[in-house]
């Protein structure tokens, strides 16, 4: 897979060209029950497994096997923590629960300062330069979110808005300038 040369002129420009104006409502509609568990300091697992649902259906089944004080410990403690880092380490102790899913959970509970990482946002992160390591964008580690976490933040205090905005421009973006398949050619 690969995409078609970006437009000069910066990754900020093309960002502000493109942002999409409002967010999809299913979305808004998670992100709005999402706010419960922002308060109360925890997800239970009916709220997980609709934010894993939302991302990826593909490992509901590990999903759904978390036990619900598993769920509630890890996230307690990912919304307890300052540190990104141990943030993130706490999520990815659930079963079911990478990078790219354990980002979404961050977003849905508070877009204004996360966004989702995924293959498109993180390729065209590399197609611009932003990024230099893991040209396919596969296998997201936690220190590629760090950079990534890093990236979004600069470009919405730049741009004067949220993360969320960011990450989804660069999923749209990625989205307007693919040429093939996204993961390559079927085995």
């Amino acid at each position: 897979m690969s995409l078609r040369k970006l437009p000069g002129g910066g990754l900020d420009r093309l960002i502000r060209k493109i942002l999409p104006s409002e967010e999809d409502a299913s979305t808004l509609g998670l992100i709005r029950r999402m706010r419960a568990a922002r308060t109360r300091g925890y997800l239970t697992a009916f709220e997980l497994e609709a934010v894993c649902s939302w991302k990826s259906p593909r490992a509901i089944r590990l999903v759904r096997s978390n036990p619900s004080s598993a769920i509630r410990a890890a996230t307690r403690a990912a919304l307890a923590t300052r540190s990104e880092r141990a943030r993130m380490e706490s999520l990815l102790e659930l079963r079911g629960v990478g990078v790219p899913t354990a980002s979404a959970i961050l977003m849905l509970l508070d877009p204004k300062r996360y966004g989702v990482i995924d293959i498109r946002s993180w390729q065209l992160l590399h197609e611009a330069g932003n990024v230099r390591t893991n040209a396919r964008g596969t296998g997201l580690t936690l220190e590629n979110w760090l950079e990534y976490l890093t990236i979004l933040r600069r470009f919405a205090r730049k741009l004067r808005i949220s993360a969320r905005d960011v990450g989804r421009t660069l999923f749209h973006l990625h989205r307007e300038h693919q040429v093939g398949r996204l993961y390559g050619n079927p085995s």
